[in-house]
């Protein structure tokens, strides 16, 4: 019976889910946001007017016009397809950062507070050790290590907040590790991949849910940072954290190179914090009566 239980448990969240996000203004229409966003990016050879890489000599750093809706920069090159074509390398480094970050920081959580004892203690004071740095600080230190580009970039953010990620899983895991069906499922002797797979996650998901959310836009700042200092993408790749470094040049004379790359990284990150404001209300226990 409890394992019939237990497999009818994650549709169920999933059902749950669907309907809270279609009820909640803020979640839906954040999420019709990123969801239109994601589309031009995979869509973006199609919808950019202009090569992203190839100058117009006899247009440089020409604002907004017919020709050009966005501007170009100081080569030539036109601004909005530059920032079409970011979209893929602005998400998928976060993307992946975030996936990193998940997949670590969730087994160690989960290991930690599952095993407990000389293992948790271990885990949790390196964990703390990493957490005295400030994630941006970290994520210089592995790129001094591993070298200038966005892939190591990413790596470097996803492995930076790892800490944080660990640390969120943990104490998620530790308020089910001793409640009734965990027991249950000991004493019969299920496998300790089964209880963590099968029971831990299902139970623990609404908080990961919420927290890797809001880890994407924290990710995107980050990788964008580092691209802004020169530790991400090289030129010529057009990512936004690289196209705000070159506008700030000519902050003064061509205000369109840093407005527009800002402006969506900002809207973007604005709709994943309200995406997981939301998601968070939604998962609040206080909340569930209202």
């Amino acid at each position: 019976m409890q394992t019939t239980l237990v497999k009818k448990q994650p549709s169920s969240l999933k059902l749950n889910f669907l309907k809270e996000i279609g009820s909640n203004k803020r979640a839906r229409y954040s999420l019709f946001f990123l969801l239109l966003v994601i589309l031009i990016g995979v869509f973006a050879p199609l919808l950019a007017p202009h090569d992203p890489e190839k100058p117009y000599y006899e247009a440089l750093l020409h604002g907004p016009s017919k020709e050009h809706l966005l501007g170009t920069d100081s080569i030539g090159r036109d601004l909005l397809s530059r920032l079409l074509y970011g979209i893929r390398a602005t998400l998928t480094a976060a993307s992946i950062a975030v996936a990193i970050t998940f997949t670590i920081g969730t087994f160690i959580g989960l290991i930690s507070a599952y095993i407990g004892g000389i293992i948790d203690n271990i885990l949790m004071r390196i964990m703390d050790v990493l957490l005295a740095l400030p994630t941006i600080v970290l994520a210089l230190a592995i790129v001094a290590i591993l070298g200038p580009s966005l892939a190591n970039a990413m790596i470097a953010v996803g492995f930076a907040s790892i800490p944080g990620f660990a640390r969120i899983t943990r104490g998620a895991a530790l308020t089910i590790k001793s409640s009734g069906f965990v027991e249950a499922s000991r004493s019969i002797g299920s496998s300790h991949s089964w209880i963590l797979l099968r029971q831990f996650l299902p139970n623990i998901g609404g908080v990961l849910l919420v927290y890797t959310t809001l880890f994407i836009g924290v990710a995107i700042l980050d990788t964008a940072a580092l691209s802004f200092i020169g530790l991400g993408a090289q030129p010529p790749t057009p990512e936004w954290g690289t196209m705000l470094a070159e506008g700030k040049n000519y902050i003064y004379q061509a205000w369109w190179l840093a407005t527009f790359p800002g402006l969506a990284i900002t809207s973007v990150v604005f709709s994943v914090n309200f995406l997981g404001d939301a998601l968070r209300d939604m998962f609040d226990p206080k909340s569930m009566g209202r």
